[in-house]
């Protein structure tokens, strides 16, 4: 990935317990996870979906002393369980702040105080339906790239501050691939210049009502015409997956 790019790290998606979701991301899927740990109004871990090759990450969140911060927890009052955000990482988060104010955007909950990460999000009306978090980390991985990572994890485990998750299953067979996000669009158009244009996707395929996005990590989000169903994430394609299933509020479907 290029210092200077912009770079879709992962897809959350959040229930008052994420048992089910892991269970199936870490059985069916054959996913590893990556690190969990807790932070103030949520807790949350991450799974990588694929192999050393390609994939991409899923998070998942849990309402997590909400007495200090309620914000996840209004989300699962409201919605239940289902797609939460997507994370965008970004080399420099006040020229992307910047960026967005300037062509009308109005990025909330800014926080820069945390040299390691700082962030911003941006709410779904103005995000296609969905919420984006804009974040920029300046924590140095260990790892020179995702085979090195997955075989250090198979060797140590996920490393877990504190681990609060339940077991995994064991994999069903080889790991799957998470191939794509699929969000579904009103105007195809006007999302293209939001993920396109200001997100920095690469347009890698088209065809008349979808077009399919992809970021310097390999990561993938396809923007879809549908006016009959809600603007948003509408499901998650992966590869090998034998039937469409819904686990929580999320559809996992086979990739095509």
């Amino acid at each position: 990935m290029s210092n200077d790019a912009y770079d879709l790290d992962h897809i959350a998606l959040a229930a008052a317990d994420t048992s089910d979701l892991l269970r199936f991301l870490t059985g069916v899927c054959g996913g590893t996870i990556l690190w969990g740990g807790a932070s103030i109004g949520f807790r949350p871990m991450q799974v990588h979906i694929g192999n050393a090759e390609s994939g991409m990450k899923i998070e998942l969140l849990e309402p997590w002393e909400t007495e200090r911060n309620d914000f996840l927890q209004r989300f699962v009052q409201r919605h239940i369980h289902g797609p939460h955000h997507m994370t965008f990482k970004v080399p420099d988060i006040r020229a992307a702040i910047e960026r967005f104010r300037e062509s009308g955007f109005s990025p909330v909950n800014i926080d820069l105080r945390d040299p390691y990460w700082m962030e911003c999000f941006l709410m779904p009306r103005e995000a296609h339906g969905t919420v984006v978090q804009l974040a920029q980390t300046n924590e140095t991985s260990a790892f020179v790239d995702r085979k090195e990572l997955l075989a250090h994890l198979a060797v140590h485990g996920p490393n877990g501050n504190p681990r609060w998750w339940v077991d995994a299953d064991p994999p069903v067979d080889e790991p799957l691939v998470l191939q794509n996000v699929v969000m579904a669009t009103p105007s195809v158009s006007a999302a293209l210049g939001f993920f396109a244009g200001l997100l920095g996707g690469a347009v890698v395929g088209e065809s008349a009502d979808r077009i399919d996005l992809q970021w310097p990590g390999g990561a993938a989000l396809s923007l879809e015409q549908n006016t009959d169903v809600a603007p948003g994430v509408d499901r998650l394609e992966i590869e090998g997956l034998t039937e469409a299933q819904t686990v929580l509020g999320t559809r996992f479907v086979p990739a095509d």
